[in-house]
Parts: structure tokens; C-alpha cells; sequence
């Protein structure tokens, strides 16, 4: 197990950096955004993500972590920001540190405030807000950014509870749900109740860990509206990114909006 004073040293070193999840819209198969998602390469191998994030759960890393992230996102993704203004950036945040204004500041410092309307700050059940994040995600966050609501499993009442205390503009769906749709399979009994839910509500729905065409001929025709993964792409360097989104959003313009 990396312990914290290692993951410490590696970010005054420098050796943490960003790739890009793309977002597809499912309606029209454009490309409408990524998340950002940290990497450490440390003497010359990449950690897997596993071994060093869940250890500053709870933790001051958490947050010096997501500050880090922040400002790199506005130094490598301002300007595609700028250019491009429909389009989102996807931010981890520890539920812990929302509602204490660091967010706020450590976005009006990079610059990435500008944005605010872009960037989509996602969150996970498991580390629930106390009262002050809650206030936070229901004025739309420190930022003024979207909130997200990640890992969704719809297991038990947990997520319910969460969706029912905080005023989400997405929901994630974890990869754990979008793998129960098989080929020849049953639609599984989670979808038609989201389905449902979507009807009566202004929520997002991105689905997490897309890998084979029935999943996403499944999740379009469920009316899911977003979705990432290894089907469309795998996280890739900012440079991959940008042209990921060029080549892919001129296809679906061309092909007249029938995604694929």
C-alpha cells in the first residue's frame, strides 16, 4: 500500500498527470465533453489508480489532490473550453471539502471559474455530505458548477436517500449496472424503473463502463442521455482528447446525427 507521504511527495515532484474520459451524447452520438482523470507516473511506470486514490479518502490529500487537479484542468483545457462553450469538463471532488469554499478559490485562483458552467463536479455516495455540502450541492456547488452524483449502483435505499437530500443535475450509472446488459439478455429490472424516473425528473443520466454496441443500442433506446467508455474510447492525453472530439463530432455532423 503507497502511503501518504509518497503520494504527497509525487505531487511536489510532478509526476501526476490528466486524461480524458470522453462523454458521448446518445441522442446524437456527438462528443459533448470529458472527465478528467489523474495519473501518477512514478519512476517511469504508471500507478494504477486503485492503488493510490482510495488511500486519501478522508483525508487533507483529498482535497490538495482535487485542487491540483483544477488548476491543471484550467491550464491544459481553458482554451478548449473557451472554444468550444457546449461542451463539459467532469472534476472528482471529496464530498468533504464542498460547502468550505476551497473549491471556490482554488477555481477563482486557476482561472477555471470563468467556466463555471462547464465544469461538472462529481461526487460519490460513499462519502456523504454533512450539512454544509449539502447546502453546497443544492446552490449547484462552491463553484456555482453542476454536481454529479457518481457510482450510482441503485442498490438498497442509499443512493434514493443521497438523490433525495441533494438536488443533483446528474446522475453516473456504475460500470457494476451497465454490465448486467448482455447480448440476447433480459433488460435488466434497474432500466425500466430509471426510465421511469427520468420522465419526472431534469437530472442527466451518463452511464459509466460502455464496452460492447448492445449496451449502447440498449442505454439509447432506455432514452439514457450520456455515456462514457471503452466503446467509444479509452481515457487518452489531452492532445487525443481534442482530436478525439474534432474527428468525431464532424462524423456525427456527416452522418447527419444518427449516433453510432
Amino acid at each position: 500500500m503507497i502511503d501518504l507521504a509518497e503520494i504527497r511527495a509525487g505531487l511536489l515532484r510532478d509526476e501526476f498527470f490528466l486524461e480524458y474520459l470522453p462523454t458521448i451524447s446518445l441522442d446524437d452520438g456527438r462528443c459533448i465533453g470529458a472527465e478528467a482523470l489523474i495519473r501518477w507516473r512514478r519512476n517511469g511506470v504508471v500507478v494504477p489508480p486503485l492503488e493510490f486514490v482510495p488511500p486519501t479518502d478522508r483525508t487533507p490529500l483529498a482535497g490538495l489532490i482535487t485542487y491540483w487537479v483544477i488548476e491543471r484542468v484550467r491550464t491544459e483545457l481553458g482554451s478548449w473550453l473557451k472554444a468550444h462553450p457546449d461542451a463539459h469538463v467532469g472534476i472528482n471532488a471529496p464530498p468533504e471539502i464542498l460547502g468550505r469554499g476551497g473549491l471556490a478559490y482554488a477555481a477563482s485562483k486557476s482561472g477555471l471559474s470563468d467556466f463555471t458552467s462547464q465544469v461538472m463536479l462529481e461526487i460519490t455516495e460513499r462519502g456523504v455530505p454533512d450539512a454544509l455540502g449539502v447546502e453546497a450541492i443544492n446552490a449547484r456547488g462552491d463553484m456555482g458548477a453542476k454536481i454529479a452524483l457518481d457510482d450510482v449502483t441503485l442498490v438498497g435505499g442509499a443512493n434514493l436517500a443521497v438523490l433525495a437530500r441533494c438536488h443533483f443535475d446528474a446522475i453516473k450509472l456504475d460500470k457494476s449496472l451497465i454490465d448486467q446488459i448482455v447480448p440476447d439478455g433480459p433488460v435488466p429490472k434497474w432500466l425500466p424503473s430509471l426510465t421511469a424516473l427520468l420522465q419526472l425528473s431534469t437530472f442527466q443520466v451518463i452511464a459509466e463502463g460502455v464496452e460492447r454496441e448492445d449496451q449502447f443500442l440498449t442505454l439509447r433506446a432506455a432514452n439514457i442521455q450520456a455515456a462514457q467508455g471503452f466503446y467509444f474510447s479509452r481515457p487518452v492525453p489531452l492532445e487525443q482528447f481534442v482530436a478525439f472530439h474534432q474527428r468525431r463530432n464532424e462524423q456525427q455532423q456527416q452522418a447527419g446525427g444518427h449516433p453510432a
